[in-house]
Parts: C-alpha cells; sequence; structure tokens
C-alpha cells in the first residue's frame, strides 16, 4: 500500500517503521527536517518536511495517488484539516486521524464525509485508559485484550513461584482446568518466545500468553499466577487526559486518589470526579505519598506527560510498599532500563495506538490488531470468508492450515460460541479466528489465508 504519515513524534515514527518493514510504499510529513533525516537513516521510506495540512506538502508527500493518510500530528487542528484537504482534493480512500481532545470525540456525527471526512478516529488517550482499565480488574495480568466483542480474552501472564503451573509440562493444564478450555498461544522466556507443545515446562518467570472464554479468565490465570490479591485502592499520578479519564472509569469501584501538581488541573478534577479524593502536590514527593498510605495502595499507576517524572514516583512508591506498579513510558529505550525490575507494567501509549491503526491496514478481513512485546509481535483477529475452493481456511481442520512457524490460532468464535482450537477443529465460513505471531515479518502470511480466490462472490 502507498501510506502516507503525518507528524513523525513517538506514534508517527513508530507506525511508520511497523509499515515500513511490511514492504509498504510509506512518507512521512513533518516540520522537523533533523527528525527526519534520521528517521530517513534508519528506515526504507520517503520524507517530505513541510506543514502536514498544506496541500502542497500533501501533494509532494504523494497524495494524489495515496491509498491511506495516517493524521498523527500533535495537533488535533492540523490532523482535522489534512483530513479535510485530503478528502476534497486528492479523494484518498481511506483516511485515519488521532484526535485527542474529548470535545471532538464526544460529538458523535461529527466525523463522516457529510462534515469532517474522517474514516477511522483514533483516541490514543481512551485506548491506553480502556487498557490500564483492564489490567487493574486482572490482578497479576501484565496485559489484557478483548477480541470478538469481548467473548474472548488475551491474557499475558507472568508465572509466580508456587503456582500449579510453575515448573510443569503443559499438558497439565489441561487436568487442573477440568470442563474450562484454555490455549497457550506463546511462552516468552527472557525475549525468547516459545511456541508451546504438551511436552514444554513452564519456568518461573516466564511470561505465558493464553487465549480463554471471558469469563474463565481469572480462573485460568490462577493456574500462572496463584495468590494475587483483589484490588480495591488505586493512586494515579498525574490528572491529564489519561489519569483523569481512569479516575473516572474506577472511581465508583475503587478508592481511587488522584495526585496533580497543576493547581488549574487539579481544581478541574476536583469539580469533575465524584467520588475519587484529589489531591494537589508532587506524586514523587515522600512525605505526601507516605501521609496518603502509598503503603496500603494495591495499585500505582503514574500517568503524567514526563517519562522522567512517572519512572521516578513509580519507584519511589514501590520502595515505599504499594503492591503493583504501573507506569506510562513513550520513550522505547526507557522500558528496557525498568520494566520487571522496577516497574510490574510499563505501558507504551504508541504501541496501544498502534494496534487500532494496523486494524485498518492489514489485508483480508482483520477486523483487530493488537501489538505485543513492545510492537515485535502481534495478536489479531480475522474472519474466514468463502467455501473450500476460494478460501485457504474454510473446510480445513486447523492442522491441515498452512500456518508461519510463528504463528498460533488460540481461539475460533462461531456466532456467540467460543471454541478453543485443537488441531481436529475444521474452520467455518464466517468463524473468527484469534491468532498469535510473534514473528512480525510473518504477519502477511497470516494476512493472505484471509483473502479469497477471485472466483468467490
Amino acid at each position: 500500500m502507498k501510506i502516507i504519515v503525518l507528524g513523525a513524534g513517538q506514534v508517527g515514527s513508530t507506525v511508520a517503521q511497523s509499515l515500513a518493514s511490511e514492504d509498504n510504499d510509506v512518507t512521512v510529513v513533518d516540520t522537523n527536517e533533523q527528525v527526519l533525516r534520521d528517521l530517513g537513516a534508519r528506515l526504507d521510506l520517503g520524507t517530505v518536511c513541510g506543514a502536514a495540512s498544506y496541500p502542497d506538502v500533501l501533494r509532494r508527500a504523494g497524495a494524489e495517488d495515496a491509498d491511506m493518510i495516517i493524521a498523527a500530528t500533535d495537533s488535533d487542528e492540523t490532523n482535522i484539516v489534512a483530513m479535510q484537504v485530503a478528502y476534497s482534493l486528492f479523494h484518498t480512500p481511506q483516511k485515519i486521524a488521532r484526535v485527542r481532545s474529548v470535545e471532538y470525540t464526544r460529538e458523535r456525527n461529527l466525523f463522516n464525509n457529510d462534515h469532517i471526512p474522517i474514516n477511522v478516529l483514533i483516541s490514543p488517550e481512551q485506548l491506553v485508559t480502556d487498557h490500564i482499565q483492564r489490567i487493574i480488574e486482572h490482578p497479576g495480568a501484565l496485559q489484557v485484550i478483548d477480541f470478538a466483542d469481548g467473548l474472548v480474552r488475551l491474557v499475558g501472564v507472568s508465572v509466580q513461584e508456587g503456582a500449579p503451573m510453575a515448573n510443569q509440562p503443559m499438558a497439565r493444564l489441561t487436568g487442573l482446568l477440568g470442563d474450562i478450555e484454555a490455549r497457550v498461544v506463546a511462552i516468552y522466556r527472557d525475549e525468547d518466545s516459545i511456541i508451546a507443545d504438551g511436552n514444554t515446562v513452564v519456568e518461573v518467570d516466564d511470561v505465558v500468553f493464553y487465549l480463554g472464554n471471558r469469563k474463565h479468565t481469572s480462573t485460568i490465570m490462577e493456574q500462572f499466577h496463584h495468590d494475587e490479591l483483589p484490588v480495591r485502592s488505586v493512586m494515579i499520578a498525574g490528572a491529564g487526559n489519561i489519569g483523569f479519564r481512569l479516575a473516572q472509569k474506577l472511581e465508583r469501584n475503587y478508592n481511587v486518589k488522584v495526585v496533580e501538581a497543576d493547581k488549574s488541573r487539579n481544581d478541574f478534577a476536583a469539580g469533575e470526579l465524584s467520588y475519587a479524593l484529589v489531591l494537589q502536590g508532587d506524586a514523587a514527593n515522600h512525605d505526601l505519598l507516605a501521609e496518603e498510605n502509598v503503603s496500603e495502595t494495591d495499585v500505582f499507576c503514574a500517568l503524567t506527560n514526563d517519562d522522567e517524572a512517572n519512572i521516578l514516583s513509580a519507584m519511589l512508591a514501590k520502595r515505599m510498599g504499594a503492591r503493583k506498579i504501573m507506569s506510562l513510558i513513550n520513550r522505547p529505550a526507557y522500558v528496557d532500563l525498568v520494566e520487571r525490575d522496577i516497574i510490574d507494567v510499563a505501558i507504551s501509549p504508541q504501541q496501544i495506538t498502534i494496534g487500532a491503526l494496523l486494524t485498518h491496514i492489514r489485508r483480508g478481513d482483520v477486523v483487530a490488531v493488537h501489538s505485543l512485546r513492545k510492537g515485535r509481535a502481534e495478536a489479531l483477529e480475522g474472519v474466514a470468508h468463502g467455501d473450500e475452493e476460494t478460501s485457504k481456511l474454510v473446510g480445513r481442520t486447523i492442522a491441515d492450515i498452512d500456518l508461519p512457524s510463528s504463528a498460533a490460532i488460540g481461539a475460533v468464535v462461531r456466532g456467540e460460541e467460543v471454541l478453543i482450537a485443537h488441531h481436529d477443529l475444521v474452520i467455518e465460513a464466517e468463524d473468527h479466528l484469534i491468532v498469535l505471531i510473534t514473528n512480525k515479518q510473518q504477519i502477511h502470511d497470516v494476512e493472505v489465508l484471509f483473502q479469497v480466490g477471485v472466483t468467490f462472490i
């Protein structure tokens, strides 16, 4: 595909890197010439320096015959105007824009071809908020992803010493779960991925990704991470877009405290939140955290716009006894330094956002994509169409599907029924398949499976 990415910030550059690595024709537009020069030196893509919403800049980037434009600048207004220009002048088929302000996104009928022509609206703050909420609702989880309208969940969990599955072969899981079915689709040991079979021994500190019916995910998790207490109290550092939204989501069901240094933002949050306690101050202040009993906090979330401030407050909260630490970190290099040793869950906005973008770029009928393991792996939901003659999936057992070596089908959703994948399960037309791919170089081979032959009508 010929794709133009507007904005070379964290999200834009990460999206561009992912798309360029998959042999797409990518051009990045930004006003910072040095950033573009660095990006062009690292990646096989084109660059254009200029304002992303200017018609001539878009023309120089190739908008006249582009398949897709992704507007990911830091300005909502620039993104919106760029989409209008792309629609009016270049008739770009697919237009995806990042729009952050709730003042825009709350207007449901604003974004369509009759008004502001954006095909897909991406709100990173909302995506990140939902991501954090799911992890809080599953104590012990490192990542929780929904598929098939919430019928199926993919959960990543670190294997704990003393858990029923610790140092046990995978074949033991069936006996432990009884009538509950689950499928382990990948195991990560340090940075190495393992496609598990019945003889694979699960070791302490492995990160296990499993798929199961949503209502059973907690029971399955207990086999790998067994002594996690339920979450009752949450402390949030930062009342920005993400921190405030998370407090709104949680305040009715948890004891929520929000710490915000900026007085105007503090006053806004205090006026809008009904049950959460809002405190003005520095979340990296030892005395403030001690006074607010951070040692008895179940989850501490550092969600300011400053990576360094998030890491400092998270380190302090952990040292003072907070049970689980989550931190928003934009720079990938920082994640490698602090994750697991200092922070239990590092949250990367660009990796969460890129999954939502990739959903609309994948070939075949791919309805959901999620980026995993800092972008090195991917989980997707695709729909099988056609018949035995036109489809590479329909009418075949899972064992007979020509999957690449790094891919595993974990579950099949047929209507409202969740079928955990077994080698003899036959795929039917309109089944939704949940697939995990640990090697991104093989994603195209998976996409091809969801395409139908030319004779399909």
